[in-house]
C-alpha cells in the first residue's frame, strides 16, 4: 500500500485532474491527499477508481495526529 500521494505522482494525475474525476471539491481531496481528512467508503472509492487502483491498494492513514475528538478536550478549571 501506497499513500494516495504517491499514487498520484507515478499515475501523473494532479490535484485538479483528480478533482475533476472525482467531482468532490477541491478543499476536500486537498484534505484527502494531504491525510489531514478520512475520506469515506464512497470518497476512498471513487479516488481510487480515478486513480485506476483498488481502495485497497492505497494507504488512507492519516498524517496529522488526532488529538482531541468531540467532548475529549482538555478540561479548564478545577479537576474534581
Amino acid at each position: 500500500m501506497k499513500p494516495i500521494a504517491l499514487h498520484m505522482e507515478q499515475t501523473g494525475i494532479s490535484l485538479d485532474k483528480l478533482v475533476a474525476a472525482t467531482a468532490f471539491e477541491a478543499r476536500t481531496v486537498k484534505a484527502i491527499v494531504r491525510g489531514n481528512y478520512a475520506a469515506s467508503p464512497l470518497q476512498r472509492e471513487r479516488l481510487a477508481a480515478a486513480l485506476g487502483v483498488s481502495a485497497g491498494e492505497i494507504s488512507w492513514g492519516h498524517a496529522v495526529p488526532v488529538e482531541y475528538m468531540r467532548g475529549n478536550e482538555p478540561k479548564s478549571g478545577p479537576s474534581i
